[in-house]
């Protein structure tokens, strides 16, 4: 077996499922799915496979767990993620039929640490930090939904608070100067398993290509081998991508959420 085909076997095997749900207030089991529902009315759908499901059979789980949301006044938001080597027959066109959007494809890059863990030469003035005082993690947040293109959310901000407060080693990283944020990303080391993920990296464009999403993300990567975590995980943009390629990350697949919106 290659690297990636055994890169790829460890991230089916520790970091779905369980590992995907494990915050969740509450999940229901649905033939292969789990079907979550997290704080701030968050759904969310994992499997492990399909079950060599048909087209047809697919088609009658995306209907019920569609109704399952749609019941659920809770939820005002659901995403069903899913991965460009499972066998999915029909799944695409199930989700656009009941309602769910394709949001932009991205690569699951996974690779050792220490091949993260190194000096990166910084631009002057620029620092790299960890935050943990609600005003600076709020701010952080602020910056990252205004980099990716959205609303402020205040929800979003609410649940990165809450993971920071969980103490199971979720951490806040930011690059700062003058006292303005201009890129920041988490840490999520995955209980039970060897991995780390690092998510939510962005940075303003007038100060991409200068080496702070790599210290960044350095940081992190010192943090999760500080905290026994021997790999990295990250579903990455076409920004962040050959960044980690360069590092001697292996892309294994690709992911797309589909997302359902009251």
């Amino acid at each position: 077996m290659d690297e990636r085909a055994e890169l790829l076997l460890a991230y089916d095997d520790e970091l779905r499922t369980e590992a995907e749900v494990r915050e969740a207030e509450a999940v229901d089991r649905l033939g292969p799915l789990f079907v979550a529902r997290f704080a701030g009315g968050r759904g969310f759908v994992s499997y492990r496979d399909l079950g060599g499901a048909t087209a047809g059979r697919i088609g009658e789980l995306v209907a019920e767990v569609a109704r399952r949301f749609a019941a659920d006044g809770r939820v005002v938001e659901a995403e069903w993620k899913t991965r460009g080597h499972d066998a999915a027959p029909g799944l695409h066109e199930a989700l656009l039929a009941h309602g769910f959007v394709p949001e932009d494809p991205e690569s699951i890059m996974i690779g050792e640490a220490t091949k993260l863990a190194v000096d990166v030469e910084l631009p002057p003035g620029v620092v790299i930090r960890r935050v943990v005082e609600e005003r600076e993690v709020r701010a952080a947040s602020a910056m990252q939904d205004e980099v990716f293109g959205g609303p402020v959310s205040e929800a979003r901000a609410d649940e990165l608070l809450r993971k920071l407060t969980r103490g199971d080693g979720v951490e806040e990283w930011v690059a700062e100067v003058d006292g303005r944020f201009v890129s920041a990303g988490r840490i999520e080391p995955v209980p039970g398993t060897r991995f780390a993920g690092i998510w939510g990296g962005a940075t303003r464009e007038e100060w991409r290509g200068r080496g702070i999403y790599r210290a960044l993300t350095s940081a992190r990567a010192r943090s999760a081998l500080a905290q026994g975590k021997t790999h990295i995980t990250s579903d990455s943009t076409e920004f962040s991508r050959p960044i980690l390629e360069r590092s001697g990350f292996v892309k294994v697949s690709t992911t797309t959420p589909y997302v359902w919106r009251r």
